[in-house]
């Protein structure tokens, strides 16, 4: 048993079951952590909008990591900390993507989210515009390969996904590990005193960094291979069994 005192939890694929929903096992045992007086905090690809009503659906007043390290919220609506994504990145990402036709994409700014079917508005340039993060997402392997491979050999960004059919790119040095250092020296502890889980490659800094690092049972096998420790699927509380188990 460590003295852990923040547990950092990915949402799709770990905390949120394949309905997209928290459940009844998993709320209560956070709940049973924050009453032991454990931080427990989002940290997920996801925006803040997208994440919010989950945190309000379990009256979180903790900080939150949003879009792969790229925000950090003292806690809901409280802005801590911000790290843009470069407009010249955007728009070489953005060709990238238009070369490869078929491939859906997506990008975060931090007022909202744009993709395939909704670029940015006529008349506006890149350049008007506050970016976070930008992502690939297609079956296709062999795209996926060489989109994974121009963008590397850039040496810009940073590149992780959240499924295995997706690519995603933030600033460099920005990742869930990066936020969670920076939420470890608000509250003055040590990356030892953190349990991080999740299930895809945007998860594996912070599961190597965290005191204790989890894989779900649905997790990619690289995210398994870097973790101390492989919970139960994310259809299976697996959140509830990690709190059960290590933390409380």
């Amino acid at each position: 048993m460590g003295d852990y005192k923040l547990v950092a939890l990915d949402m799709d694929g770990t905390l949120l079951n394949e309905q997209s929903e928290i459940s009844k096992e998993n709320a209560e045992w956070i709940q049973r952590a924050l009453d032991a007086g454990i931080t427990v905090s989002f940290s997920t690809g996801r925006g803040f909008r997208s994440a919010l009503p989950f945190a309000e659906q379990l009256k979180l007043e903790t900080p939150m990591i949003t879009v792969n390290g790229s925000e950090v919220w003292s806690r809901p609506h409280v802005l801590h900390k911000r790290t843009l994504l470069g407009p010249g990145y955007v728009r070489r990402l953005h060709e990238l993507a238009m070369k490869h036709t078929g491939t859906w994409f997506w990008a975060y700014t931090t007022d909202e989210v744009y993709n395939l079917e909704k670029w940015i508005e006529a008349g506006t340039e890149i350049e008007d515009y506050h970016w976070l993060k930008f992502g690939y997402y297609t079956e296709d392997a062999p795209v996926r390969q060489r989109i994974y491979d121009e963008v590397a050999e850039w040496g810009a960004l940073e590149i992780t996904n959240s499924s295995p059919c997706n690519w995603e790119m933030n600033a460099q040095g920005i990742t869930k590990a990066s936020a969670i250092r920076e939420l470890c020296k608000v509250m003055g502890i040590d990356m030892s005193q953190v349990v991080a889980v999740g299930d895809s490659l945007n998860d594996i800094a912070a599961i190597r960094e965290a005191g204790l690092g989890v894989a779900m049972g649905n997790a990619q096998d690289a995210v398994k291979e870097a973790a101390d420790a492989v919970t139960l699927s994310n259809n299976e509380h697996g959140i509830a069994e990690v709190l059960k188990r290590y933390v409380l």
